[in-house]
């Protein structure tokens, strides 16, 4: 392909993420074109697709999986429809961005990986936070040693929309749950800083029958290599966090805002080594932008995806295990 022109994407649906955050991450980007949109209800995509400046908008999914224009597409739909979706547009020879989790199961993640592959085409899940470059800066004073030998990571990802009804997010068949929905993000956040396998789980949830009976809150610990724990919690029915803390044998990692940033505010963290706490610098840049640039150049310019979809199916094989483990009140073993 002509590494001069950009990637031209098609979205699958108007979910709020997609309308809010990752079209106008791609539309801000280097490589990237929003061309297409679809929705099963064609006036909401025409509507859609006038608020944001998109040229096509079409009434089913298959439409625009049958417009050969269309490089890539994005997959912002219920968890439950991820798998579905990613086959029939690997088949229709789509790259793809699949929103987090990636699938319902370790399973379906593989399927999905698989397909992608024999159909020659990208797959990558949509955690843009690990594209941000203070990511790469945490993991550089890791290795550096200033805080000495990691003890143990901290993480917390929470908001309270219990009051809401006809949320996705409270139907047990569609993958809903915390974990689900924003677990994963600590649970990624912890494989990828210590870069390896946690070899097992123990979650406690809260699971509500006023919410479908999903797990409105889970409070987990990963066992890794070398004693360490990871602790982190999840939840949709408490006040709003999200934080991450890696504690070290000499110093501490803290940032307050770990899984959101915001390119017109500052999303600085900060180190404490022999009781100096200073604050570290970083890009004010578009994660979804830079998510987008990504799969950009894979695509365009044949590098590889920073992150390889079988990473998907790990942290997959992670969630599952931690929601199995809040619904049987055990330790799983991975």
């Amino acid at each position: 392909m002509n590494s001069d022109r950009k990637l031209r994407w098609g979205i699958i649906g108007s979910a709020s993420i997609a309308v809010r955050s990752v079209i106008p991450g791609l539309q801000q980007s280097e490589l990237n074109e929003v061309t297409a949109i679809a929705s099963r209800d064609e006036e909401k995509a025409k509507q859609t697709a006038d608020q944001l400046g998109i040229s096509q908008a079409y009434g089913s999914y298959e439409a625009l999986l049958a417009d050969d224009s269309i490089d890539a597409v994005y997959i912002p739909l219920p968890n439950h429809l991820h798998r579905e979706w990613t086959l029939r547009a690997a088949e229709a020879g789509k790259h793809i961005l699949c929103e987090k989790p990636l699938a319902l199961t370790e399973q379906e993640a593989q399927e999905m990986v698989q397909a992608c592959e024999d159909a020659g085409v990208h797959l990558a899940e949509a955690l843009m936070y690990r594209h941000h470059p203070r990511y790469d800066q945490i993991k550089d004073i890791i290795a550096s040693g200033e805080i000495g030998e990691v003890r143990g990571i901290h993480s917390t990802f929470s908001f309270n929309s219990s009051g809401s009804t006809g949320n996705v997010r409270f139907r047990r068949d569609w993958g809903g749950g915390s974990l689900y929905d924003i677990g994963c993000y600590s649970i990624s956040a912890a494989r990828l800083l210590l870069g390896q396998e946690p070899s097992a789980a123990t979650v406690i949830g809260m699971f509500s029958p006023e919410h479908g009976h999903v797990d409105m809150m889970a409070s987990g610990l990963l066992e890794f290599d070398n004693h360490i724990g990871v602790t982190f919690d999840s939840s949709m029915w408490a006040a709003f966090r999200n934080t991450l803390e890696v504690l070290g044998s000499d110093g501490i990692i803290e940032v307050p805002s770990a899984y959101i940033s915001n390119p017109d505010r500052s999303s600085n963290f900060f180190v404490t080594v022999d009781g100096e706490r200073k604050e570290i610098e970083v890009p004010q840049v578009n994660h979804y932008s830079l998510q987008g640039d990504d799969m950009a150049r894979a695509v365009l310019q044949g590098k590889a995806l920073r992150f390889a979809p079988s990473d998907a199916v790990a942290n997959m094989k992670v969630l599952e295990a931690c929601l199995r483990s809040a619904e049987e009140c055990t330790r799983i073993t991975l």
